[in-house]
């Protein structure tokens, strides 16, 4: 009886700590009806914790409570499981600069410390997750882990998908999950369309892995796919450009999501991007402050020229203007 009474005190203190890390302030009441007990019970555990390292605070009068404070050393931090995803998926696709080795290291450690379930779940975004660019929206971690599980084991999916005015079932085998500067993307291989395709994420419905293995094809780079896709092929048009400056600093000057740019020899790089309209491709580069020398479409070289002239015409003719001038 002892060793079950222990087993339930342990799973109540480690239920208590859950709960005070996951809201600033609780009152005692609030807490003993969240965990079933009595306030007396409560603040023992609360001393439980304290004992074990946690500086559990505690005010009285109006908008005092319980709360879990900031310690000289940092105590063990429970998650649920969504949480332990959700957090795998941050370190994933972090966008701080510099902090791919301290990720690369946070995620080290909670790969020791997860239950055996929670662990494959996160291997499984690991191998699955590739990157263009960060601050995107967030969608539903367990689509995200249905469809990691789905490029790891190598089977099927299925999910809804819209296609033009109604929604159509797709059949695909899953390659990568690519996280861009705004969304996240699923590159498969489309079962019904013999092709390579890209798929938002966020705009997937019953999502589902349907068991049947596949033997993985040749696939292109995923992050370098997903990225032309977005920033050129889902356009009316598409153009090519050499620009005459350093990768680097054009990449600097344009988001991920806008253009793919490739660096040349010398301080030259290429420009990939698409748009609704040539003359607005052409613009965008103008407005980079680089020479550059349209590659393709040919029928783009007409537009530098009529766009050449109409700015010309912008100009005040200098001519007249001196006639007008008064004497």
């Amino acid at each position: 009886m002892a060793g079950g009474d222990e087993r339930g005190t342990a799973e109540r203190v480690l239920a208590l700590l859950g709960l005070l890390q996951r809201r600033r302030v609780w009152t005692g009441p609030e807490l003993a009806a969240r965990l079933g007990v009595t306030a007396r019970t409560v603040r023992r555990d609360v001393e439980r914790l304290r004992a074990l390292g946690y500086p559990v605070h505690a005010a009285n009068g109006v908008g005092g409570g319980y709360q879990l404070g900031a310690g000289q050393e940092l105590p063990p931090l429970l998650l649920d499981d969504t949480e332990a995803i959700a957090t795998a998926v941050a370190l994933l696709t972090g966008t701080v600069t510099g902090a791919d080795e301290a990720a690369l290291g946070a995620l080290a450690k909670l790969d020791r410390v997860l239950p055996t379930r929670l662990r494959h779940e996160v291997r499984a975004l690991s191998s699955a997750v590739e990157s263009f660019g960060g601050g995107r929206a967030p969608v539903a971690p367990d689509v995200l882990m249905t469809l990691a599980r789905a490029c790891r084991d190598e089977v099927e999916a299925g999910f809804d998908y819209p296609s033009g005015d109604r929604m159509r079932r797709r059949r695909v085998e899953p390659y990568r999950l690519v996280a861009s500067d705004r969304r996240w993307y699923l590159l498969a291989y489309d079962l019904d369309r013999d092709d390579w395709r890209t798929f938002r994420v966020d705009r997937m419905t019953d999502v589902a892995a349907r068991g049947w293995r596949f033997r993985p094809r040749p696939a292109p780079d995923a992050a370098a796919y997903v990225q032309e896709g977005v920033a050129s092929r889902v356009y009316r048009h598409q153009a090519r450009f050499l620009v005459h400056a350093p990768a680097e600093a054009v990449r600097a000057q344009i988001p991920p999501a806008a253009a793919v740019v490739r660096p040349l020899d010398g301080d030259r790089c290429e420009v990939v991007s698409g748009a609704g309209s040539l003359d607005f491709a052409l613009m965008h580069v103008v407005l980079l402050g680089h020479r550059f020398t349209v590659v393709d479409p040919p029928e783009l070289r007409d537009r530098c020229r009529v766009l050449a002239e109409r700015l010309l015409g912008a100009m005040p003719d200098v001519d007249n203007a001196q006639s007008d001038t008064p004497g």
